[in-house]
């Protein structure tokens, strides 16, 4: 069971460093900038893949987590 933690710890580090910076202008927010931080934006394509599959593998992980301590 802890290989498996093991497996999707690793795959969620992956993908999370796969996505691409959603707050890029988070130092704007500091000096002044502008609001577009918070702005809405659509995820499409292979960054609403990612955010999917971050998702889940997190959920995943949560699950595992609470698992492994209760056995």
């Amino acid at each position: 069971m802890e290989t498996v933690v093991l497996i999707v710890s690793v795959l969620l580090i992956i993908v999370v460093l796969m996505q691409s910076g959603k707050a890029e202008s988070a130092g704007q927010i500091l000096q002044g900038g502008s609001s577009g931080l918070f702005a809405e934006r659509k995820e499409r394509g292979v960054e609403l893949f990612f955010t999917r599959v971050t998702m889940l593998l997190g959920m995943l992980f949560f699950v595992l987590c609470l698992l492994i301590s209760i056995l």
